[in-house]
This record gives structure tokens, sequence and C-alpha cells, in this order.
């Protein structure tokens, strides 16, 4: 049953490894990417301009002022607590994080190899939350991509059964992906597991800060609203606009239909100033000041080093360990 097990996973994996190489040489993944951010963000654009030119702008900033003072606090608490996990990691800029782990004698690919396993951490959270929020209340979804509850609801279910195979895929044995001479040793299925936790722990943070920020009435519930958040976020990360500006503040507005859209818009606008502009502004201090420090000390910049593709398109098996004592 081994063998044909391998046989059977080898053929699955070879016929993703060709749809893989058929998109980044045929049609390219930079205009598959290009094409899904422009479709996005028109739409979000459209859909923000009908909702804003009904809103008034001195309710919002009444919205603002009146807002409570405890949920303001408690939701900066729930950003500080995401930021202890996976935080921003996603969105923040390989440059900047090579110019920090190269003090520490790191290369520009295990740089990226961190990167890239961040980024995992950050998908599998989200797939998990996803998957999970949507089956239990679908609806949600559908205030989004109006689609049937039903549909939604299956999709969930596929999410989290392509979910399970992964985690049972890695479990198996070591895997490695890569291309180019770029490769990462994905976890191990505990590991995995940990990533998904940290992932799902990391949302659950961001998600509770968004909650703290929307109106008490209509209760609409947290596990609603974090369906709702995280799918905002993925389609302004999907958008590749920056901190999904436009995107996420769009899909909010349109989800959350059944509160006062000045309202929404304040919480909006709140979230954006605790999770995105105070943690930037803290950044440029930190990082203006370790500027400052390591050029009055006289240290150099980092050399830059080529980058290979950071999109994979080989999927292999680490060799055993008397497969490479033959070798």
């Amino acid at each position: 049953m081994e063998p044909r097990t391998q046989d059977r996973e080898r053929r699955v994996l070879d016929a993703l490894h060709r749809a893989a190489v058929f998109c980044d040489q045929r049609i390219g993944w930079n205009r598959i990417g290009l094409a899904l951010s422009i479709a996005i963000i028109t739409v979000a654009a459209v859909a923000l301009y009908r909702i804003l030119r009904t809103i008034d702008p001195s309710e919002v900033v009444e919205a603002l002022v009146t807002t409570d003072l405890r949920n303001v606090t408690l939701a900066a608490v729930f950003v500080a607590g995401g930021y202890l996990t996976v935080g921003a990691s996603v969105f923040t800029g390989g440059a900047v994080r090579y110019r920090i782990y190269s003090a520490w004698g790191l290369t520009a690919i295990e740089v990226a190899k961190i990167c890239f396993v961040a980024g995992l951490t950050f998908w599998l959270g989200n797939a998990t939350v996803l998957g999970l929020g949507i089956l239990y209340a679908p609806l949600a979804a559908t205030a989004i991509d109006q689609l049937p509850a039903w549909l939604n609801r299956a999709g969930a279910l596929l999410i989290l059964i392509v979910l399970a195979l992964y985690v049972g895929w890695v479990w198996r044995r070591p895997r490695v992906v890569g291309r180019e001479g770029w490769c990462v040793n994905l976890p191990g299925g505990p590991l995995t597991l940990l990533q998904i936790g940290i992932g799902i722990v990391d949302l659950g943070f961001c998600a509770l800060a968004m909650y703290m920020l929307v109106p008490d009435e209509p209760n609409i519930g947290f596990v609603t609203l974090a369906v709702i958040f995280v799918s905002a976020t993925l389609l302004g990360f999907a958008s590749h606009a920056p901190g999904g500006i436009g995107v996420f503040d769009a899909a909010m507005l349109v989800a959350l239909w059944q509160f006062d859209k000045e309202d929404v818009l304040a919480g909006v606008l709140l979230f954006r100033l605790l999770y995105y502009i105070v943690p930037f502004a803290l950044s440029l201090v930190i990082l203006g000041g370790r500027e400052l420090v390591l050029a009055l000390r006289g240290a150099p910049p980092p050399h830059i080093e080529r980058l290979p593709s950071l999109a994979p398109t080989e999927v292999a098996t680490r060799p055993e360990a008397g497969e490479e004592k033959a070798g």
C-alpha cells in the first residue's frame, strides 16, 4: 500500500508542478496578480464611492469623538497582542527585515526563508479561521461575496479539507519546496499545527480589536465579525494596495450593512490608526534611532544579495537518511 500511496502522491505533485510551470511560463504570475489586483481595486473603488457620497462627514467626526475610550484602549491592547505573534510581518518590507536580520549574520536567502515561513503562518491561520468561521456562520461571507449560504459553507468545507490534507502531507515526512537554488524545508506536522495556532491567535486579537470599535447595536456576534474581518483583510492583501487601503474599508462597509455607515467608517478609521499608523510611527522612531546609532559607529550598510524568484514551482520530499548516505 505504501508504494501505491507514494505513486499517487507523486502524480498529484507532478500535476501541480506542471500547472504551476504553465502559469509561470505561459501566462506569468505577475500578469495574473496584476489582473486580480486591478479587478479587486476597481470593484472596491466603485463600492466605496457609492457609499462615501451618502455619508455625512460631521456624523463621522461625532462618532469618532464619542467612541468609548475604554473600547479604544481595549482595542489597542488587542492590537499589541496581535503584534506579539505574527503581527504585520507579512506586510512588512523585506528590505527592512533584511537590514535588521543582516546584523545577526543572516544572508538574504535566509531572511527570505524567514519571510516565507511567516507568510505561510499568516495564510494557514487565515484559512483556518475563514474555514471554521464560514462553516459556522456562512451568511457572514454572503455579505461580502453575495453567494448563497450553502455555497459558502461548501467552500469553507473544501478549505478545511485542503488544510487537513496539507497537515497530513507534511506530517508523514519532511517536505521541501523551492526552485533555482532557493529551497525551504516546510515545518513538519506538529510545527504546522503550531503555525495554525499562532495564526488563529494573531487574527483573533485583530478581530477583537475591530469588534471593540464597531457599535454595540445591533449585536452581530464576534464570529460573524471575525469572518467579515478576515475576508476583508484577504481582499485587501490580494489587491496589493498598501495596507489594503480602500479595499478593506469598502469590504467592511458593505458587509456591515446593519450599522450606520458613519459609525462603521469611524470604527475602521480608528482601527487603521491603532493597527497601521501608530505602529508605523513607532517603527520609524525605532528604526531611525537604530540607523543613527549605526551611522555614528561607522557601521557599513549590508551587502544586498541577488534573490531568486520567491514563487516556488517545485515540491519535493527531503531524502531519507539512507538515501543521503548512498548519495
